[in-house]
C-alpha cells in the first residue's frame, strides 16, 4: 500500500505562484510514477501533470503548459509541482496520485493522496 500526503495550498491572487509538494510511503519510490490530478468545484477530476519514476517521461495538461512545472526528488520520496502565473480556474482540490506504470498513472491511478485545496482569487 502506498501512502500520499500533499501540502502547500492555500489561497492566492490570479497571477500568483505557488508550489504544493507530496511525500510517499509504502513502497520504494523508484517503483512509482506520480502525478496530479485536480477536481475544481462541481467539476470531474482532470489530469494535471506526470513524471515517471527517474523524471524521463513528463505530461502536462494542455491547460496547464507552460505554467506548471512537475519535479520530484527521489532522495526525498517527494514530488512537486510549481504552479505559475495561476488563474482563476486552475481553483481545485489538488491529488497527489502514484502507480506502478507510467501509463496508468497519467489515465486512472491506483493511489490517491486526500487532496489539498488551492484557490485562486482576483
Amino acid at each position: 500500500q502506498v501512502q500520499l500526503v500533499e501540502s502547500g495550498g492555500g489561497l492566492v491572487q490570479a497571477g500568483d505562484s505557488l508550489r504544493l509538494s507530496c511525500v510517499a510511503s509504502g513502497r520504494p519510490y523508484t517503483s512509482l510514477s506520480t502525478g496530479w490530478f485536480r477536481q475544481p468545484p462541481g467539476k470531474e477530476r482532470e489530469f494535471v501533470a506526470a513524471i515517471s519514476a527517474a523524471g524521463g517521461f513528463i505530461d502536462y495538461a494542455d491547460a496547464v503548459k507552460g505554467r506548471f512545472t512537475i519535479s520530484r526528488d527521489n532522495a526525498k520520496n517527494t514530488m512537486y509541482l510549481q504552479m505559475n502565473s495561476l488563474k482563476l480556474e486552475d481553483t481545485a482540490v489538488y491529488y497527489c496520485t502514484a502507480d506502478g506504470p507510467y501509463s496508468a498513472v497519467r489515465a486512472s491511478p491506483n493511489y490517491w493522496g486526500q487532496g489539498t485545496q488551492v484557490t485562486v482569487s482576483s
